[in-house]
């Protein structure tokens, strides 16, 4: 990401998930509007003259959760952290990269026991991302990068992708935007070594950094809400406590950099479907 590119600029295109802002941002060498990097807020003009004119090259298919966030973090968290990843990765890689529709549900039985929480059943999920990328093949994209912001979400594709592949014949990968940190980067920017965790130092540090309109900690007292809680698994309730409490480590600048080391990396992965051709 250019050293140049100032923070309200680079965080400020998404901040009402899945809607972006009309500021300019930098791409390469010149200055663009970042929806021209998003599916659903081009026209069906420019989409076809990217595909037809041979300047778009892949696709990226976020995948994330409307789910609990514990106490302050709002519920579609994982859906904006990972669509603003897509959108900035896709603006470094820019004209050859664009980003489809969001899948804002993911599969989240495990938090259904907190109130809020949607969750799709594990078959219902991926007939959704399979005919995304359908929709996608069926207009002449080759390479789609499905990109995962929910960790209950991250089996489930890592199985399905070969199959994707194999039934659509074209290059389907799919990957977390977490898979970008190695145990040392952690280790240097989150104090709990915690990474993506739940709610906690490194998603609220993301949520600092991208999106701080969503964090409400006003009136939140976790330890008047803990009897109402009614989390059915102990160890389960015991997380939700720790992670309350390790969320008061987060930290702008950490997510920054996180959000940064992410973006990065998924463009990588974005030159390296493109160059396999």
């Amino acid at each position: 990401m250019p050293e140049n590119l100032s923070r309200r600029f680079v965080f400020g295109t998404l901040a009402a998930a899945p809607l972006a802002g009309s500021q300019l941002t930098r791409a390469g060498d010149q200055y663009l509007n970042p929806r021209k990097v998003l599916l659903w807020e081009s026209t069906r003009k420019e989409f076809r003259e990217a595909l037809e004119g041979g300047a778009l090259k892949a696709m990226i298919v976020p995948a994330g959760s409307t789910e609990q966030h514990n106490e302050h973090l709002a519920m579609i968290h994982d859906t904006a952290s990972v669509t603003l990843v897509a959108q900035q990765a896709a603006l470094l890689v820019y004209p050859q990269v664009m980003v489809a529709t969001p899948v804002s549900v993911g599969i989240s039985p495990h938090w259904m026991d907190r109130k809020g929480t949607l969750s799709l059943r594990r078959e219902t999920f991926l007939a959704v991302v399979f005919e995304i990328c359908e929709s996608l093949k069926t207009h002449g994209v080759t390479r789609i990068l499905i990109l995962n912001g929910h960790g209950g979400n991250a089996k489930p594709l890592a199985e399905a992708a070969p199959e994707f592949r194999s039934k659509l014949g074209i290059n389907v990968q799919a990957r977390n935007y977490w898979d970008a940190y190695t145990p040392e980067i952690i280790k240097k920017y989150m104090e709990s070594n915690k990474a993506p965790a739940h709610a906690a130092e490194f998603e609220t540090s993301f949520a600092m950094a991208a999106f701080p309109e969503r964090i409400h900690w006003e009136g939140v007292d976790y330890a008047k809400a803990k009897a109402r809680l009614n989390i059915k698994e102990p160890g389960s309730a015991k997380d939700d406590e720790l992670f309350h409490q390790e969320a008061k480590l987060a930290a702008t600048w950490k997510g920054e950099a996180m959000i940064r080391i992410a973006v990065e990396w998924v463009a990588e992965r974005l030159r390296e479907m493109i160059a396999q051709g």
